[in-house]
């Protein structure tokens, strides 16, 4: 019985960063193409992607491209074209979100069901294998029994999201950013309205938080969770951050390589789903790179710390306080004598008010053990509230990021290599550890070796130097009728010419997965109407869900066909919960005021307002607006049936 296969998939801004991921361990990476990915600054064009396809294959890993936006009519078009463009180049699977694109005669390549296709039952996930997509992300919101129900349910590649940044709502559930400011999350261009700080009253207009990030997450971390997933049945674990930068991809991608290395040295009915064996320069640690502090969630069910209420700020590591302040530097003592401080490192602190303010080094000098003084970039004056005793942490550790700016990985494939005679001279063959197999031959004349132990060192030296290659040497076997003077100019070109060879034959064995066939008759959507939540923006999409049983077919809520007040996030997290004024917590809040009701409550930012209103049955908060006039009038994209069928 073959073992499962654990996928790895690490995220790209650019290629070059995708092929430091794949040498960091990756199984396969995500990346945007020139355009319809849900991260409008994070394109790259078709010849950038052929060159991480290329770097990829030679290790098995595969790249998926995110073309995970929800499209207009006249957008289907060139969306074919690049599909078309993206497959001729290599890749081996597109992320989507719209539906519309299976109507489309698109090439054989692989459809994934991105996370904004909001995956949270097994009846969804089941209709969106038997429509043909071969993997889909499940909505993070889920914990361990419903990850396992929709395994159950379906045969095709469930994939998590393991690490990074969380939105608030469910993926493809968010018009915040939309109603307030025309820029639609579903179409790459997020203002990220879940980051801003917010006055919450309650129906009294009483303030219950001020000023706090009330929708605002901590970063996602299931490095303990890896495991159980597994049990759940996960298969592609997936890292955020196309948006993030090569130390991060690098730290986060060797981070979980390591743990799922761990696991699957324990458990041999799983393995790696790409090639070779890698090595760090380093030793991973996630807390280095900037994140809000770390929870994992509602995998183990709900929690009342998963947000990042104080600041949307990477708040670092502790580090040390405060002992004196003079005119120009700041005296620290650091928490360990081991402490080093550098020119460039960035400090920060909380004030009274629990803002986090920032405090970049221009200049550190060491006075003593754990003594620092370090001279700000800033003026003094302009860091409110610092004194003596201010704790202090760490969110930038220049140490840390010239570490990481430099060659930090090796990753390479296991050979056997294999010297043997032949009537006119050698012959080398190389067995790779995925089973391919290459011989080459040269003729040589054939002279005794005058020193044996020499000429058999010598040769065990020259055909193990793989180091410029893909390759490391497991074993070098010399099957010799005697020691013979072999010049190491020849077995080194023998040595490369069998790379060149094994390079070749992985090249072409190398197989595209294949996409999975949609069943006959047509699945049935597990609903017969759909709202403006599911997200249909195009005719080609509308056909989709006709063809496959719904009666009733809203337009997307960016067509401004919504009239009124409408859900504009719908969440699992509920800040009646965080503030402790669920009613399966306490029934209210006494205090000073007297008994602070918990429903409705209102967030409000400047003059924004947003109503929070809760449905206790599912446990989901629903954040509640409008659409703003002056975003309406910037003009619907396309005019769309809101009715049956044929009508």
């Amino acid at each position: 019985m073959q073992p499962h296969q654990l996928e790895l998939l690490a995220p790209a801004r650019d290629a070059d960063i995708g092929i430091e991921a794949v040498n960091h361990g990756a199984d396969a990476i995500y990346i945007g193409g020139p355009s319809f990915g849900a991260r409008s600054s994070a394109a790259n064009e078709v010849a950038d992607i052929a060159r991480l396809v290329a770097h990829a294959h030679r290790f098995n890993a595969r790249v998926f491209v995110t073309l995970n936006t929800i499209l207009r009519d006249d957008e289907l078009g060139p969306a074919r074209q690049q599909i078309v463009a993206l497959y001729e180049a290599g890749v081996d699977a597109l992320i989507i979100q719209d539906m519309g694109l299976l109507e489309l005669d698109l090439p054989p390549i692989q459809l994934h069901a991105s996370t904004q296709t909001d995956i949270r039952t097994p009846e969804k996930a089941r209709f969106l294998q038997d429509v043909g997509l071969n993997q889909i992300v499940l909505a993070r919101e889920l914990d361990l029994a419903q990850i396992a129900a929709i395994r159950s349910a379906t045969d095709c590649t469930l994939e998590f999201f393991v690490h990074g940044a969380l939105c608030v709502a469910y993926s493809g559930q968010c018009y915040v950013s939309h109603a307030n400011t025309g820029r639609s999350a579903n179409r790459g261009d997020c203002s990220q309205a879940c980051r801003l700080p917010y006055q919450v009253t309650d129906m009294q207009g009483r303030i219950v938080a001020h000023d706090k990030h009330v929708l605002s997450m901590k970063d996602n971390n299931q490095s303990d969770n890896l495991q159980a997933l597994i049990d759940a049945g996960i298969r592609s674990f997936k890292i955020e951050g196309r948006y993030k930068d090569m130390g991060y991809v690098k730290n986060i991608t060797a981070h979980y390589r390591t743990l799922l290395d761990q696991i699957i040295e324990r458990r041999p009915e799983f393995a790696r789903a790409s090639s070779g064996r890698t090595t760090f320069a380093f030793t991973p640690d996630p807390d280095q790179n900037f994140n809000r502090e770390f929870t994992d969630y509602f995998v183990g069910g709900r929690r009342d710390d998963i947000g990042a209420f104080d600041s949307p700020k990477n708040p670092g590591l502790p580090i040390g306080y405060v002992s004196r302040i003079g005119d120009k530097w700041v005296e620290l003592f650091a928490d360990s004598a081991d402490t080093v401080l550098n020119n460039g490192d960035g400090l920060c602190y909380y004030t009274l008010h629990k803002e986090l303010a920032g405090l970049a080094i221009n200049r550190a000098e060491k006075l003593g053990e754990g003594k620092w003084r370090v001279f700000p970039k800033d003026p003094i004056a302009s860091f409110k509230d610092l004194r003596a005793g201010t704790m202090l942490n760490r969110n930038r550790d220049m140490n840390w990021v010239r570490m990481l700016d430099k060659e930090s990985s090796e990753r390479r494939i296991g050979v056997w290599l294999r010297l043997e005679e032949t009537d006119a001279g050698f012959a080398l063959t190389l067995a790779d550890e995925d089973g391919h197999s290459v011989t080459v031959a040269a003729a040589h004349a054939k002279e005794p070796a005058n020193d044996a132990a020499k000429a058999e060192a010598t040769l065990n030296a020259h055909l193990g130097k793989l180091g410029a290659t893909a390759y490391e040497a497991r074993s070098i076997a010399l099957e010799l009728s005697q020691p013979w003077f072999v010049p190491a100019s020849f077995i080194n070109a023998l040595r490369r010419d069998a790379i060149a060879a094994l390079d070749a034959e992985r090249a072409a064995a190398y197989v595209r997965p294949m996409r999975a066939q949609a069943v006959e008759p047509p699945a049935m959507y597990p609903e017969d109407t759909l709202s403006y939540l599911a997200n249909v923006y195009n005719h080609k999409a509308r056909d989709f869900y006709a063809r496959h049983g719904v009666k009733v077919i809203a337009a997307a809520y960016e067509s401004h066909e919504e009239a009124g007040e409408v859900s504009l996030m719908i969440t699992k997290h509920c800040v009646r919960y965080s503030l402790s004024l669920c009613p399966k917590q306490a029934k209210g809040v006494t205090g000073v005021q007297g008994t602070v009701r918990a429903e409705p409550l209102t967030l409000i930012n400047g003059s924004e307002k947003l109503t929070l209103r809760f449905d206790c049955k599912p446990c989901e908060m629903h954040v509640v607006g409008k659409l703003k006039p002056a975003v309406a009038k910037a003009g619907a994209p396309l005019s769309f049936y809101k009715t049956r069928p044929g009508a």
